[in-house]
Order: structure tokens, then C-alpha cells, then sequence
């Protein structure tokens, strides 16, 4: 299965943003969530993907008609990821940090809806993943993103709440996390950055796991009526057992003697079936059993 962080960028890089602003509110956070600046001045973005380091490239021509390189790329062997590095320099570096100021939190963008999407695309981009969850493991749902400081998680975080997304934020090391924790907080997500193949990717997976609960659920509920049957049971075996063994067999009436012997010679059926062998309603099992029930236990009380 396509791993699913890869399915929603897939989505969010299907075209560039439209207009300047839009362009320029997606690389800065871009760069919040992987980049940083270097005394040159320099500019640098760090990437494991490919296609994103070259919806990057296209977006910085976009934003500021500036063409970075690749200056560096090496491959986690562990990982079996690259590592692509992208670095511009000189003026037009000096001009991205002053306009952007990419390493501060933006939380100015929460009033133009839709640079706080732009913003966001960004910022998953960077440094975004999403999870489901998979049959047999213990994770759940999980969509994250990994910030350096707390004031740009902070940022982050105010920019989703004006989207009305529900986050929220943790330490891991020297980073923040800003992450959310539902299907349907993951669902709202998708549908507000425009990620409409994930979307419908979710909602298919999440009807097949859903139709895996019920069936597990009622299976279980199976089990559970199968075990109190069981019980039922054999506490009925038990005490008619007491009873014929106590001499209490000649005090019953021949109806229900007959349907305390049914039930000695067919101890696992469920009432349903007892029922059936009786020739006689679950209802009026039910009776006969109830009254046997309750002379056992009078016989004992006497005993």
C-alpha cells in the first residue's frame, strides 16, 4: 500500500499556489518546517523526497524568481531515503529572510483564509505525516508536524484554530509537534487543503475498518451470549443433577420431569434448541425451567 503521508503531499503539490502571496505563505512555511539560515547570507531546505525538493525549486521561481541548487544529496543507508539539500545565496537569499522571516511564527496569515491554507500546505510539506491505522497494530489515527521551536508550533497551531482544527502540541527532544488525533480531525484537514484524493482514500479505509469493528463486535457479542449460555447451563445440569441424585424426581409432574431429563441428556443447547427438542415455545421452557430452578433449590434448603 502507497504509504499515505506520500498520497496527501501527492495531493497538496498537484499545482503551484494561485498569486504571489499564496506562493510566498507556502515556501516561507516550507522553510519554517525545513530550512534554515546561514551567515552569507544563505538560505537552505532540506528534504528526504524528491518531489518535493522539486516543488520547492518551482515555488521559490514562483514566489521570488529565485533558483535554488542542490548543493548537497546523500542517502540514509538505514533509511534507504535521500537527502537533497537546496541553497541560494547572496541577494536574493537576503530577500527571502527579509520577506519571509520564515523562522518566526504567522499567525497574521489566520485572517485571509486563504493564506492560512497556503501556509499549512506548507508546512506539511516540510515536515507534515499522516498514519493510519493498520489491522492488528495499536496506532491509531495520527497526522503531525514537526517544528523547530515552540513559538512556531504555537503559530501553527493558532493558524489550524482558525480553520477550525483542533490541534495539539508536544515536546519530542528539542522540537514541537503539532499534531491531530482522529479520523475526523484528519478528514477536516484533508478537505480544507484540498487533499480530495486522500480524502476519499480515508473515508474508504476508514468504511473498511469500521465494517471490521461491527464484525468483531458482533463476534464478540456471539461469544460473550455463548458464555453466559454456557454458564446458564451448566448451573441448571448442576442442580438437576442434586435433585435426581437427592431423590427429588418422584415430587415432579411428568412434564416436568421430562424436561428435566431433556436438559441432563443435551447439557450444551441453548434454550432456542431445547425449545425445538421439547416440541414446546422458548417462552414455556422458560417456565418449566424457572419452577424446576426453584424446587432444587427449596429440596436443598431442606437437605
Amino acid at each position: 500500500m502507497v504509504n499515505f503521508t506520500w498520497e496527501v503531499k501527492r495531493d497538496l503539490m498537484g499545482a503551484l499556489p494561485e498569486g504571489e502571496k499564496a506562493a510566498k505563505a507556502t515556501l516561507t512555511a516550507m522553510l519554517a518546517a525545513g530550512g534554515s539560515a546561514f551567515d552569507g547570507p544563505g538560505v537552505e531546505f532540506v528534504s528526504e523526497n524528491e518531489s518535493v525538493a522539486e516543488y520547492f525549486l518551482r515555488l521559490a521561481e514562483r514566489a521570488f524568481s529565485v533558483r535554488f541548487e542542490v548543493t548537497e544529496a546523500t542517502k540514509d543507508k538505514k533509511r534507504g531515503k535521500d537527502r537533497l539539500t537546496l541553497s541560494c545565496g547572496g541577494a536574493a537569499a537576503a530577500r527571502i529572510i527579509k520577506e519571509t522571516g520564515f523562522w518566526r511564527a504567522h499567525p497574521k496569515y489566520a485572517a485571509d483564509r486563504a493564506l492560512a491554507v497556503a501556509y499549512v500546505i506548507g508546512a506539511f510539506l516540510g515536515s507534515g505525516s499522516c498514519t493510519l491505522p493498520r489491522d492488528g497494530a495499536r496506532t491509531g489515527y495520527h497526522l503531525e508536524f514537526v517544528l523547530p521551536t515552540p513559538a512556531l508550533a504555537e503559530g501553527l497551531r493558532e493558524l489550524l484554530d482558525s480553520l477550525f482544527l483542533v490541534s495539539g502540541i508536544v515536546a519530542r527532544g528539542d522540537r514541537r509537534v503539532v499534531y491531530l488525533k482522529s479520523r475526523e480531525a484528519i478528514s477536516d484537514f484533508l478537505d480544507a487543503v484540498g487533499a480530495a484524493s486522500a480524502l476519499r482514500k480515508l473515508s474508504e479505509l476508514s468504511a473498511v475498518r469500521e465494517e471490521s469493528n461491527n464484525r468483531n463486535r458482533v463476534s464478540n457479542c456471539y461469544a460473550g451470549n455463548a458464555d453466559r449460555t454456557a454458564i446458564a447451563n451448566a448451573a441448571q445440569v448442576l442442580a438437576l443433577e442434586k435433585l435426581r441424585d437427592g431423590g427429588g424426581w418422584e415430587a415432579l409432574d411428568e412434564t416436568l420431569r421430562q424436561t428435566a431429563v431433556c436438559r441432563l441428556e443435551n447439557p450444551a443447547l441453548s434454550l432456542a434448541e431445547l425449545a425445538d427438542k421439547l416440541k414446546i415455545s422458548k417462552s414455556g421452557l422458560n417456565h418449566r425451567l424457572r419452577k424446576l430452578m426453584k424446587i432444587c433449590a427449596q429440596t436443598e434448603e431442606r437437605i
